[in-house]
C-alpha cells in the first residue's frame, strides 16, 4: 500500500537554540545541511509520486539537499504561527507564564508578520493537506511532505484521527524522517523519527 513520508527540515540556528521558529524565514546551518543530505540517504530508494514542501527556505533547502528537487510548494505546510512568542524559547515564555504549554495554552498575538495562530487553525491546515494527499495514496502513489516539527506533529495526530493537541505526543527531531501508512484500512505510524548517518 502507498505510504506518506514526513521529513522535518534540518537544523537552523533558532532550532539549535530551542527558539520557536514559525514564519521567520531562517536558513539551515551547516549541520542542518548535512542532516538534510542524511535524510535524503534514508529515502533514496523511494519512488514518490508527489512531493510537497513548505514554502519557507529551511524546508525547501532540506528537500533539495535530500534529492527531492521536484517538490511543489504547499502553503498549508508552513509552521505554526507563534505570534508574540516567535523567536522565544519555552523557558523565556515561562518567566511570565510558569506553566505555559503550546499545546494547551496556544500563543499570544504578535506583529503584522506574526499575528499568531491557534491550534485549531493548524489542525485545519493539516486536514487540508491530508485531503489533498489521500486521493494520491489511494491511487497507490507514495507521497512525501517536507515541513516543520509542530505542523508535522499535528498532521500525524490528524492522520491517526486524533485531536490536533495529541501532536504533543510525537516528538520530532530536526531532519527526522517518519512514515505514515495503513494496516489494512487503519491509518498507522509505520516508522518514526528515523535519522540518517
Amino acid at each position: 500500500m502507498a505510504q506518506l513520508t514526513l521529513i522535518r527540515h534540518g537544523e537552523t540556528a533558532w532550532s539549535r537554540a530551542l527558539r520557536h521558529t514559525g514564519r521567520t524565514d531562517v536558513p539551515l546551518t551547516e549541520t542542518g545541511e548535512e542532516q538534510a543530505r542524511a535524510a535524503g540517504r534514508l529515502v533514496a530508494g523511494e519512488r514518490f509520486g508527489h512531493v510537497f514542501v513548505s514554502p519557507l527556505r529551511r524546508a525547501r533547502a532540506t528537500a533539495e539537499l535530500a534529492g527531492l528537487s521536484d517538490a511543489v510548494a504547499e502553503p498549508d505546510l508552513m509552521e505554526w504561527d507563534y505570534g508574540g512568542y516567535e523567536g522565544l524559547t519555552t523557558s523565556r515564555i515561562r518567566e511570565t507564564r510558569p506553566d505555559w504549554s503550546l499545546w494547551r495554552d496556544g500563543v499570544v498575538p504578535g506583529d503584522a508578520e506574526h499575528p499568531g495562530e491557534q491550534l485549531e487553525a493548524v489542525g485545519a491546515r493539516a486536514d487540508r493537506v491530508l485531503a489533498r494527499v489521500r486521493p494520491l495514496l489511494a491511487g497507490d502513489e507514495d507521497v512525501a511532505l517536507v515541513a516543520h516539527g509542530h505542523v508535522l506533529r499535528v498532521l500525524t495526530a490528524r492522520w491517526l484521527e486524533l485531536p490536533p493537541a495529541d501532536g504533543r505526543l510525537f516528538w520530532l527531531a530536526t531532519a527526522g524522517v517518519c512514515v505514515l501508512g495503513f494496516e489494512r484500512e487503519q491509518p498507522v505510524v509505520r516508522g518514526w523519527n528515523q535519522r540518517g548517518a
